[in-house]
């Protein structure tokens, strides 16, 4: 069978998205492959549809349990044999796999990669013919990622141990330059084809709003999209456990998702947001990679990540089905602090590693800090800002973000940061240093006893910005600060202390400019106009109802059955026959056997009780 035909069979297209052809024509040459494709941009296929044609079986080595679960459900729906190794099966489960395998009876094997060195997995691999291993989240396997993860570097010592070296493909969503070569290094591809599809996802809109209250922020956006569902990201635990809460109080449909939660809450949590019994997660990074539920309208990041490559991916989890989505990140100058002093005192980070490869790994970190600020600073086209950070050329203005929809105007605050900066040098006068708080209280004039007691308010500077509203001298601060005019220590109470930037506001008075914004487009300019057959469609929510009923009996997520483009796509084309259910994108003949003529009596009905035709 031609790989065409088992798109079209399997998972129901009619045509390969970019790159897809390509990578599966090289693997199938016997050709090593290194893809790198957004989130929704199909990576499975590329390894699935190979996978189906070669002799043998495909073993997939895969970091998280939730994405090897997920991704054998919806194998298994499409018709194809797939099974997974780790550490939730129990032993004789686990044996059961194995003698399947060894028999022939799976196509498609998803492992974890602390499996490979199990001596009972090593012999079953040595007497089975190995066609392909593929290596996803590839990004795992460098110490330069985001997500590295020693076990993925004892990948190439389970490959080499292997009688015949079968072909070796890996994908990643996110991997600079640098990280792209050091997994083609480190995972040994043999002259690799490469493919880099590009990271632009064009249904995304981003947004770096700055808000007062936080909450209040989150609360807008949640309610906004109230029948949606969305992923709220925090930084800590207690932040995630105080959001929740306070949603649920307010009446939302609200659960939660952190590494303090014991296994069973946490499966129960995923199951329950991927099962649309509750449209909102609120989460720590510990919700990322891996989730594939394909009908997420909205990602909040409550908290700043400590690297574009995190935020880049955990904000993908929008739209994967194709449909226009947001993400929007609240940004507050504590964000960078807090991350700073994470990044200095995170002990366990690299432990294993030599003193001089540990301290570059920690500046690494900083430099992805200070480019994640640089986005959330940013007062240019925020697409293009991520894009460049990948190494991707794209025009200044996309029309698809905050600052696009912004107009900005440049201020001259020169003085008022000469102020700032004075300030600071007469606090370290007195060997004194203190936080952003303490320097606005004494440039305001403020009066709290702190200030009073360490005969603060007989400086010179004191009250000398009296007249300026107290969130204007915070966001100078913040601004002189992110652009190194002022230095913020990396403590657990860090402290403002002048730069080498310093100097150049205060003796070679500098002209120092800041882009504010002037006007906000409307919020109803930047709304997508929605399709026929949309959220609130009576077709599409019997049909939602309809899929929830089937995955609630197969104990799948509701998206593995039919995601919601699938729906939408019905509503357009009202598909009454198996001839017409086939023309359905995502409806292969494995799905059209099993869920056909449900979904066509529920459309026939519609159909004759409103006299609709297709679109």
């Amino acid at each position: 069978m031609k790989k065409r035909d088992i798109l079209k069979q399997r998972f129901g297209h009619t045509e390969f998205r970019e790159g897809q052809a390509e990578l599966i024509d090289a693997i199938l040459a016997g050709r090593d492959v290194f893809g790198v494709m957004p989130t929704g941009a199909g990576k499975s296929v590329c390894y699935q549809i190979p996978a189906l044609m070669l002799e043998g079986i495909t073993l997939v080595i895969s970091p998280l349990i939730s994405l090897m679960k997920d991704q054998v459900n919806a194998l298994v729906q499409s018709g194809i044999s797939a099974a997974y190794l780790n550490s939730s099966l129990t032993a004789p489960q686990y044996a059961e796999v194995l003698r399947r395998a060894a028999n022939g009876e799976y196509k498609i094997l998803y492992v974890a990669p602390e499996r490979l060195a199990a001596p009972g997995f090593l012999r079953f691999a040595e007497e089975t013919t190995i066609s392909m291993a593929t290596v996803d989240e590839a990004h795992c396997v460098s110490q330069w990622g985001q997500d590295f993860r020693p076990g993925y570097l004892k990948i190439v010592e389970f490959i080499e141990r292997l009688s015949r070296r079968p072909v070796v493909s890996a994908f990643t969503a996110t991997a600079t330059a640098e990280v792209r070569e050091d997994v083609i290094r480190i995972l040994r591809l043999r002259n690799p084809f490469v493919v880099t599809t590009g990271f632009d996802r064009k249904n995304l809109y981003f947004a770096v709003r700055k808000p007062s209250d936080k909450f209040a922020e989150t609360q807008k956006i949640v309610r906004e999209n109230r029948s949606k569902s969305g992923i709220v990201y925090c930084a800590a635990r207690k932040t995630v456990e105080e959001v929740c809460d306070r949603l649920n109080g307010n009446g939302f449909s609200a659960t939660r998702y952190h590494a303090g939660l014991d296994d069973d809450e946490r499966r129960k949590n995923q199951d329950d947001f991927l099962n649309d019994r509750k449209t909102v997660m609120v989460a720590t990074n510990a919700f990322g990679m891996g989730i594939d539920k394909s009908n997420v309208s909205f990602v909040v990041h409550y908290n700043m990540p400590k690297n574009v490559e995190s935020y880049y991916q955990e904000a993908g989890r929008a739209g994967r089905d194709g449909e226009p989505a947001e993400c929007i990140l609240l940004y507050s100058g504590r964000d960078v602090r807090t991350n700073l002093y994470l990044i200095e005192n995170n002990r366990d980070a690299g432990e294993d590693l030599p003193p001089d490869i540990r301290a570059a790994v920690r500046e690494k970190d900083r430099e992805r800090l200070r480019a994640m600020t640089a986005y959330c600073a940013t007062t240019g086209c925020l697409r293009e800002c991520l894009l460049r950070y990948f190494g991707e050329t794209a025009p200044r203005f996309c029309g698809r973000c905050s600052n696009c929809d912004t107009e900005f105007e440049t201020v001259d605050i020169t003085t008022e940061s000469q102020k700032i900066v004075s300030c600071v040098y007469r606090v370290l006068q007195r060997n004194r240093a203190f936080g952003k708080k303490m320097i606005v209280d004494i440039l305001h004039g403020g009066r709290n006893e702190k200030v009073l007691q360490l005969g603060l308010d007989s400086l010179s500077t004191y009250g000398i910005m009296a007249d300026a509203p107290v969130r204007r001298i915070r966001e100078i601060l913040d601004f002189l600060v992110d652009n190194d005019f002022l230095a913020l220590s990396a403590d657990e109470y860090p402290v403002v202390t002048p730069s080498l930037r310093s100097g150049e506001v205060i003796r070679e008075k500098r002209t120092v400019e800041m882009n504010v914004p002037a006007r906000v487009a409307p919020a109803e300019a930047r709304q997508t106009e929605e399709i026929s057959g949309g959220g609130e469609d009576e077709l599409f929510e019997s049909l939602r109802a309809l899929r929830a009923r089937i995955a609630s009996e197969a104990h799948v997520p509701a998206y593995v059955v039919f995601p919601d483009a699938a729906l939408r796509d019905m509503c357009r084309k009202l598909p009454r026959t198996r001839e017409e259910f086939l023309e359905v994108a995502g409806v292969g003949e494995s799905k059209m056997a099993r869920y056909g003529e449900s979904f066509t009596a529920v459309i026939r009905e519609h159909v004759s009780r409103n006299a609709v035709s297709p679109a």
